[in-house]
């Protein structure tokens, strides 16, 4: 938590499918004591071991779209499967008045919308493949992509990486230590009021 009765800031890391985002989100929270996750809201069941209010804030579609129509969510976004996915607003907030830098593991349009939100109180890192061609190959190695759906994620992925200029700095993930290295310098600095540079 952060020093004394000041709030907290918001984290925002993002990355095509395949890029090494969720590894580096979860090192993070591991790594530094003052990081919390962002629980989101979400319309899927939940699954065995999962708690409400902990892995995920479980909604029914009517409840979601009810917080929709009061604007309560930061952000939201709606998957190819009909469920949905969001962060309310007031959930942040509380945990950020008690001092906490909340990490956010969102989609690009979502990461966005925080950013607007939030403004000099968020981070945003964008993290990159060093090639399309070398994503590829990852979510390759990966073996669980049919070509359509490999097709579909390298489409979205390219999409997502005409947003990278919308972010306060981005990350080539060309060695997963170097880049969590850079991530975790970056994201400290933050903490500790530091200017954050782009290079």
């Amino acid at each position: 938590m952060s020093d004394g009765n000041s709030e907290g800031k918001v984290i925002v890391v993002v990355a095509p499918s395949g890029a090494g985002k969720t590894t580096i989100a979860h090192r993070l929270l591991k790594d530094i004591s003052h990081l919390k996750f962002s629980v989101s809201a979400t319309t899927r069941s939940s699954r065995k071991g999962e708690t409400d209010g902990v892995d995920y804030h479980f909604l029914s579609p009517d409840e979601f779209q009810q917080h929709i129509d009061q604007g309560d969510f930061l952000e939201w976004e709606e998957f190819y499967n009909g469920k949905r996915y969001g962060t309310l607003r007031s959930e942040i907030d509380k945990q950020l008045k008690k001092g906490y830098f909340i990490l956010f593991d969102v989609e690009v349009k979502g990461a966005v919308n925080i950013k607007k939100a939030f403004g000099d109180r968020c981070l945003s890192i964008f993290i990159k493949p060093p090639s399309m061609e070398e994503l590829q190959n990852r979510l390759l190695k990966r073996g669980s992509e049919d070509d359509k759906t490999l097709a579909e994620r390298l489409e979205r992925a390219k999409m997502e990486l005409g947003y990278e200029k919308q972010f306060d700095v981005s990350v080539v993930n060309d060695n997963l230590e170097k880049a969590y290295n850079r991530v975790k310098s970056l994201v400290q600095s933050f903490i500790h009021n530091n200017k954050v540079h782009s290079s």
